[in-house]
């Protein structure tokens, strides 16, 4: 049976026993690429000891983190209900490290100490968060970690790009001789030097990072034992993309490593946090052709599906591009963004969703204009597939916009089994909370 494309044990016929199974629109991910994914970056090169950290944002629900656990990631949360939330996954606290904007106070700071108390990696962000919570961190004897803003980064786009001026996240380079007096002065340590400077970015400017993040520590921090270079490793979604050599920058970073142990005579422990690496070509959204439209000789095609920018919004908020896959009825692979037989010359439509917007389109560039694409002409009732939605869709999308439910997430597991991993939301469970 033919799978999707290269990299996926995911079948048309799969996908059709899925939606039979499940209904649709629902998510679909493919165990068995998870866990390739989390092996390629535990194989990253380093000097002197890796730890890889799941950067959970991009994917929080229950049964993934517990795949990527178990495959010997930890966790990378970007905020206190995401620690809580991978705790109640069954993770340890002590796998656990902490990046936020937030300043936790009342319960949510009681909650905080407590899960540091348990093992919990704290990295502070700001010189208000080190304020609060430096004298408790000394008082324990808890090293912490510290984010600093580098001053420069790169991102796929404007908005995810984390390290330059216009990114308030970290604390930037003028700053640190503040924080590390206001360390000094309450007795406490930092035993890591974090930089993250965007997803998806440039990887030159990945090295040029390491390069800055390393002369920060040798300066500022005596005591850093292990240096994070973040996450943001660029994933091929689409045909004639190209993805970040984790293991060429593996290779930069061991040797640059090496040299400061050289200079210095300390040996740093390396740390790093995929997402987008490791979840999102193992994530499918299936959908069913409602209807098909057309806006004229002069316009476009339009085929109509029950899931869109709820699903996935990355398109609407990056002029993201995502693969599209055609199946039929009784599961037979009709096209592939892979096919380098559909081009421009075959039947070109834009798949769009159920929302009142007209932003609600898979196929948008970055000024928001739809973009037609080849695929093989579905029939009413027919599945369309988007590929490379496993990360930072059902985790990030507006899934009750309209007063849509969140849809159902489906694992298809390493024997061959579909598995419910989260049930369909109902319309009752959306306005449950709302007071007369």
């Amino acid at each position: 049976m033919r799978t999707l494309n290269d990299f996926t044990a995911i079948t048309g016929e799969a996908i059709a026993r899925a939606k039979r199974l499940f209904g649709s629109p629902i998510y679909l991910y493919d165990e068995r690429l998870i866990a390739e994914k989390c092996a390629a970056a535990l194989q990253m090169p380093h000097a002197y000891g890796l730890t890889v950290r799941f950067a959970m944002k991009a994917n929080p629900n229950r049964a993934i983190l517990r795949i990527i656990h178990g495959c010997g990631l930890g966790i990378d949360a970007s905020s206190l209900n995401e620690a809580i939330r991978a705790h109640m996954a069954g993770i340890e606290y002590r796998d656990i490290i902490l990046t936020t904007q937030e300043v936790p106070s009342g319960e949510e700071r009681a909650a905080l100490e407590r899960m540091m108390l348990e093992g919990l990696k704290y990295n502070v962000c700001s010189l208000r968060q080190l304020d609060l919570i430096g004298a408790f961190a000394a008082k324990h004897k808890i090293d912490l970690s510290i984010r600093v803003h580098p001053g420069v980064g790169s991102g796929e786009s404007a908005s995810r790009n984390t390290g330059d001026d216009y990114s308030c996240f970290g604390i930037h380079q003028r700053d640190i001789p503040e924080a590390v007096r206001i360390a000094a002065q309450m007795g406490v340590r930092f035993a890591q030097v974090h930089t993250h400077i965007g997803s998806g970015g440039d990887p030159d400017m990945w090295r040029q990072n390491i390069d800055l993040e390393l002369d920060t520590l040798e300066r500022d921090f005596p005591h850093a034992s292990s240096i994070s270079f973040g996450g943001g490793f660029c994933e091929v979604r689409m045909p004639g993309e190209k993805a970040a050599d984790i293991e060429a920058l593996g290779l930069y970073a061991k040797a640059q490593i090496e040299a400061f142990h050289h200079k210095t005579g300390r040996k740093l422990k390396m740390e790093i946090e995929p997402g987008t690496f490791i979840t999102a070509n193992a994530g499918y959204m299936v959908t069913e052709v409602l209807d098909k439209k057309s806006t004229g000789p002069s316009g476009f095609n339009f085929i109509v599906m029950d899931g869109g920018m709820e699903l996935n919004a990355r398109p609407l908020m990056y002029g993201s591009r995502h693969p599209f896959y055609v199946i039929s009825k009784d599961g037979e692979l009709l096209s592939s963004q892979f096919d380098a037989k559909f081009d421009a010359a075959s039947y070109c439509a834009i798949p769009v969703g159920r929302c009142c917007e007209s932003g609600d389109s898979q196929s948008l560039d970055e000024a928001g204009l739809t973009v037609p694409r080849a695929m093989a002409e579905p029939e009413i009732g027919d599945i369309l597939v988007v590929g490379g939605v496993g990360a930072y869709c059902a985790a990030m999308s507006p899934y009750n916009y309209n007063s849509h439910t969140q849809a159902p997430e489906v694992l298809l597991t390493r024997d061959g089994q579909l598995k419910l991993i989260r049930k369909a939301q109902t319309l009752g469970q959306i306005v449950e909370n709302e007071l007369d």
